[in-house]
């Protein structure tokens, strides 16, 4: 089981390192956009796709109990980056988004790595904060798009999902080696502080 689980997270955190030069702008390859390229979106950049699954590895891996610890952050995570997704598409202009996004790694997999347990209103807030950064960097990016709605709609089912993957992953952790949670955040970190140099 240690050893399944050790394989699905190495794996996962293979994945994500090639991604990080794609995060943005030009991805979606000319795809019309509607809830299939929203689906597809979160999954072709590796910042956006790393905090998502990261909130749901910090739930499990920090929750005290499965219920409801385990859906407080990814919760607020999904329902802030709609709102700031909403708030780009409207044109709302927030100072140094890319470097919060480098940030927000940095902490979620610091957050990872130590398995820190918090309050359930911290926890929100923390999340909440930085989606709304992760939702204006989408909203700007559709904002001269037809059928934004539907688009956002996809994007959101695909957060959700990497919540929950994050989480299944997470809770396998759980009883494993303690080494295998740390590996796992130092990866974050490690794409954040990437990230966050390209950015200033």
């Amino acid at each position: 089981m240690r050893h399944t689980a050790a394989s699905k997270t190495l794996a996962l955190l293979a994945m994500l390192l090639p991604l990080a030069a794609s995060a943005h702008t030009g991805v979606d390859g000319g795809l019309h956009h509607g809830f299939t390229t929203g689906f597809l979106h979160p999954l072709t950049g590796a910042d956006h796709l790393a905090a998502m699954v990261a909130v749901g590895l910090w739930s499990a891996l920090a929750a005290r109990r499965a219920w409801p610890d385990l859906l407080w952050a990814p919760l607020a995570f999904a329902g802030m980056l709609l709102a700031g997704a909403l708030m780009g598409l409207a044109g709302v202009q927030l100072p140094a988004v890319e470097p919060m996004i480098a940030a927000s790694l940095l902490v979620l997999g610091l957050l990872v790595a130590t398995r820190i347990h918090l309050p359930a209103v911290v926890a929100m807030a923390i999340v909440g904060v930085f989606a709304v950064f992760h939702g204006v960097a989408h909203g700007h990016e559709l904002a001269s798009e037809e059928g934004a709605g539907l688009t956002l709609a996809g994007m959101v089912c695909a957060t959700v999902l990497l919540h929950a993957a994050g989480i299944a992953v997470g809770w396998a952790l759980r009883h494993a080696n303690a080494w295998l949670p740390r590996i796992a955040g130092a990866a974050v970190v490690g794409l954040g502080a990437t990230l966050l140099a390209q950015a200033i």
